[in-house]
């Protein structure tokens, strides 16, 4: 089969499937009729330009055609850093997230929490000792806020 359209089976299978690693993807390949090596699978990756996200469980996965795209994933351990060292309060109302940062520390904090790439996270706005996050459900938001909260 072409590499078109092997391509085309990859996003479709991005699109559907919540997949955290290249063997997920090949055995799904398999599935589908595409019997692919890791090498193989790992030019496609990078020819389609996918990357991974994190949700609140930090359990990556890939996505195709998204805003985060280009963002390098931060860990867990430089979150916690840039919080411990920036953070004087985190509260919330109803999908909202405020943080509260010493002056001037907002958009550096605001960037390390970008980077985590969480997917409950639509967006947040920085400005000099506050940071808004704006969260896709109220749930979530109790579950990042709980996250955040025990950094």
């Amino acid at each position: 089969m072409s590499r078109a359209n092997r391509l085309k089976a990859i996003k479709e299978i991005i699109k559907n499937n919540k997949i955290s690693s290249q063997e997920e993807l090949i055995d799904k390949l398999k599935q589908n009729g595409y019997y692919v090596t890791q090498a193989t699978i790992s030019r496609d990756l990078n020819y389609l330009r996918l990357a991974k996200i994190r949700n609140y469980k930090q359990k990556e996965y890939y996505i195709i055609e998204s805003k985060y795209s280009g963002n390098t994933l931060f860990n867990i351990e430089k979150l916690k850093s840039k919080f411990k060292e920036s953070v004087i309060s985190i509260d919330r109302a109803n999908n909202i997230i405020v943080i509260k940062t010493y002056p001037g520390e907002a958009q550096g904090a605001a960037a390390v929490l970008d980077g985590m790439n969480f997917v409950e996270i639509l967006g947040s706005v920085a400005g000099d000792d506050t940071i808004i996050c704006i969260i896709d459900n109220e749930d979530n938001t109790k579950k990042i806020l709980h996250l955040l909260n025990n950094l």
